[in-house]
């Protein structure tokens, strides 16, 4: 479980948290964040355009496989044809 503790040292964070939970209950010792870099959450209308970019990413990459796909096909097509030894009559 993550936990945001507000205090003055990682040392006091570490003191809140095992008062708090108890003694050697903590998994890792507690990281430094700073609020500066912290990332606001998305405005739902935010939200959702991020969403539809990475939807049109996605369909774009789709695009480009499937062409390369068939680009790939076709060159086996053309070669599995040379290959085969015509019949003269």
């Amino acid at each position: 479980m993550k936990m945001a503790v507000f205090a003055d040292s990682m040392i006091h964070a570490r003191l809140i948290l095992e008062y708090q939970f108890g003694m050697n209950s903590l998994a890792s010792a507690p990281v430094q964040v700073n609020e500066a870099g912290t990332i606001k959450p998305l405005t739902p209308d935010q939200a959702r355009l991020a969403a539809l970019k990475r939807q049109k990413d996605n369909v774009a990459k789709q695009i480009e496989a499937e062409r390369d796909l068939q680009k790939l096909a076709k060159a086996q097509k053309t070669i599995s044809n040379l290959n085969q030894p015509t019949l003269a009559r």
